[in-house]
């Protein structure tokens, strides 16, 4: 999935070169091809299918040039994740209908990426030979309220029933979560057979199911484009944890613990990133003075002096400059709301 436009993470990420496009960490591959490369033993490339907007076919077919066209699923509006995962699904079944999926976000970061594959393979195999639907839950670090939570059945099996799913917690209910034991993090990454997918979305998603079963004659043709054009006008907006997940009874979860982030925000790229001794996350041409436990993210033409600042993001890309407390990062949407009236040109 590579079609949103991750306004948290505003100015870097813009809705015409959005985060998954980006060297996040300056490893020399961006967001979107790391996602790629990690299935790497787990998946052959001509199995890769990358669901994004119509906007950003040309930077996919850049940054992953293996893929072909109709590996590259072009979305006409944005509708949330599961119109985006129903389309897929249904697509590779109709040239494998025992195909097992797997479902992931391509601007999550992973730092080890051998434990993250066997992971995927314990899922894949128990979607293999049951019906069920697999996600990854990560092991809590701390009480966060920007994730969802899994509620899990504590017993000795590998892959375990659900129990419940929390979306995004206040700061007391995270707490009790992290206390309890038994609460990991909602990945966002999903394993399934096809089947059990269909037959998941049939139950709960009807009205969805039963457009992208009418593209059945339409997939790999010609017509595949103009079909999705109208199917995606009757399609609502609907995440698949709000549609499916958080519904169904044959959810379970297999315990992870492998470098994850969803990157979602500022904070979340200062926590993953190597740190200064002043616990600063830096990129540029800087010169800093009594600064510490910030990150400073500054386009490396201009030198940039800052003294005394403590916890902050200092961020600019593309003609925009952001300075704000780690601390009020979920104020990020209300600036990018602000700057789209001043001019569009800015978000």
């Amino acid at each position: 999935m590579a079609g949103g436009v991750g306004t948290r993470f505003w100015p870097f990420s813009r809705t015409n070169f959005p985060k998954q496009f980006h060297d996040v960490l300056g490893t020399g591959k961006t967001l979107l091809q790391q996602t790629v490369d990690r299935f790497e033993g787990v998946c052959p490339v001509e199995n890769i299918y990358i669901v994004t907007s119509q906007e950003y076919k040309d930077l996919i077919k850049e940054q992953i040039p293996a893929l072909k066209d109709e590996q590259i699923l072009l979305e006409p509006n944005r509708r949330n994740t599961a119109p985006c995962i129903a389309y897929a699904c249904y697509k590779i079944a109709a040239r494998n209908p025992d195909a097992n999926v797997i479902v992931a976000p391509a601007d999550h970061i992973i730092l080890n990426e051998d434990v993250f594959r066997d992971t995927v393979r314990i899922a894949l195999g128990a979607a293999r030979n049951e019906d069920i639907l697999v996600t990854l839950g990560i092991q809590p670090t701390r009480p966060d309220t920007g994730y969802g939570y899994i509620q899990y059945i504590p017993d000795k099996l590998t892959v375990k029933k659900v129990k419940s799913f929390t979306e995004k917690p206040h700061l007391e209910l995270a707490l009790q979560f992290l206390d309890s034991g038994d609460f990991l993090w909602n990945a966002g990454i999903f394993i399934w057979n096809v089947n059990s997918f269909k037959v998941a979305l049939r139950q709960f998603l009807p009205d969805i199911a039963e457009i992208f079963e009418e593209g059945n004659p339409h997939y790999y043709s010609e017509s595949e484009e103009s079909f999705i054009g109208k199917a995606y006008q009757h399609c609502g907006s609907i995440s698949i944890d709000n549609g499916i997940m958080e519904k169904a009874d044959n959810v379970h979860v297999v315990l992870s613990s492998f470098g994850w982030s969803d990157l979602g925000t500022w904070k979340s790229l200062y926590e993953v990133s190597d740190k200064d001794e002043n616990r600063n996350v830096t990129e540029g041409n800087l010169i800093l003075h009594n600064t510490e436990n910030s990150i400073i993210k500054m386009p490396s033409d201009k030198l940039v002096v800052i003294n005394g600042l403590d916890g902050f993001i200092v961020a600019e890309y593309d003609g925009v400059l952001m300075i704000c407390k780690k601390e009020d990062e979920q104020k990020v949407k209300e600036f990018v709301a602000e700057a789209k009236d001043l001019d569009a040109k800015y978000v």
